[in-house]
């Protein structure tokens, strides 16, 4: 067993469980120190030990001591130094890892409709031609991103990083993919899911030269251009103005929030593409703190939604029911990939896994396990 392969994976599986080197130690029966040099890769456990992580992070003691696959091809930049960068690398290479062993399993043929088309042109028509490709009309919202992406071959991994200067990054086919990557954080409102999803597929699209793992610094221009991508794929022209038209008699805020929630976008994607070709955008972007502040008596901030009322609150009989962090309440079922857990059923059912390593898979306990195949059953 060596440190230097049990150390990344220890750091890796705590951190997505969300659990302290203290509680992670206590609940293993280890000393937080001893825990500490463990995962430092400055001490080797001894086998009981590692046996007793195993459990508390209940997952098989191969996880622990087998090296993580190293992805290559992969477009990954943050305006910001990121901490959690090579844990979220492993994860998502693991992730990979478990759709390739599916898919030979279950004899599936790849399939990428991003291959050998042409996106000469501008992000916008690029968009246009993917929507297309993708057998979406010309003003057809996006209802089901995951599901769309997931039916064209583009494998969609959430994955919950407690940072807000990471949204999302991107695998080329060469590593396994393609494949999007997206922050699924709760903190990060459900509509900038469903943009960095069509963002990154932007990247798939447009810039299949800038896939290198060591690249690890934004490029403003590559930015800007995705961006374009995704306001055009979930905001089609034709059905944008459509709807923006027929809501032109609402107040200013009330036409935003409504179309918003029509095409399942931040109202930030909706002054942008407002703004975008005007001789001064920023005047768009101003007109709309105005109203916002007249309304609601003070001015929105980089990092604010407007505040609409959360799903649950459909239900509650508080007269201060929870916030949304977005003013159409998206939940998280607006954001589901399936593809992963479809593939995984597929595979119990045809014999070809056992519920444990279904259990690995989906990240579930095996009781959880059984209790989804009952309902498959059912």
């Amino acid at each position: 067993m060596s440190a230097d392969v049990i150390a990344p994976n220890l750091r890796r599986l705590r951190t997505d469980r969300g659990i302290s080197q203290a509680a992670l130690a206590k609940a293993a029966g280890l000393s937080r120190v001893g825990y500490a040099l463990i995962e430092a890769g400055k001490s080797e456990p001894r086998p009981n030990n590692l046996q007793a992580i195993a459990r508390v992070l209940d997952v098989p003691l191969r996880e622990l001591v087998s090296p993580a696959r190293e992805l290559r091809r992969v477009r990954f930049r943050s305006i910001k130094k990121l901490k959690s960068r090579t844990a979220v690398l492993a994860g998502v290479a693991k992730t990979i890892e478990d759709f390739g062993e599916l898919e030979r399993l279950l004899d599936l043929p790849s399939r990428d409709l991003l291959q050998g088309m042409d996106m000469a042109g501008t992000p916008a028509e690029a968009a246009a031609r993917v929507r297309a490709a993708f057998a979406l009309d010309d003003s057809e919202p996006v209802r089901d991103i995951c599901g769309l992406l997931e039916a064209r071959g583009v494998k969609v991994i959430p994955r919950p990083v407690a940072s807000d200067a990471f949204f999302g990054l991107s695998v080329a086919v060469e590593d396994g993919g393609p494949a999007v990557v997206v922050n699924t954080w709760d903190r990060i409102p459900v509509e900038r899911w469903i943009f960095t999803a069509a963002h990154e597929l932007g990247h798939l699209v447009l810039h299949r030269s800038a896939y290198d793992v060591r690249a690890t610094e934004e490029r403003h221009e590559e930015e800007d251009q995705a961006n374009q991508f995704a306001s055009h794929f979930l905001l089609p022209e034709k059905g944008f103005r459509k709807e923006w038209d027929e809501a032109a008699g609402l107040d200013p805020i009330d036409r935003i929030l409504k179309v918003k929630r029509i095409f399942h976008v931040s109202y930030r994607t909706i002054l942008y593409r407002l703004s975008e070709g005007q001789p001064d955008g920023s005047r768009v972007w101003m007109a709309f703190q105005v109203a916002w502040r007249r309304r609601c008596g003070n001015t929105l901030k980089k990092a604010d939604e407007p505040g609409g009322l959360h799903a649950a609150a459909f239900r509650a009989s508080s007269p201060e029911p929870p916030r949304s962090p977005e003013p159409a309440g998206l939940v998280r079922y607006d954001f589901a990939e399936d593809q992963l857990s479809l593939l995984v059923r597929k595979a119990v059912e045809a014999g070809a896994i056992t519920l444990g390593r279904a259990a690995q898979i989906l990240d579930l306990s095996l009781r959880e396990m059984r209790e989804r195949a009952m309902a498959w059953a059912e």
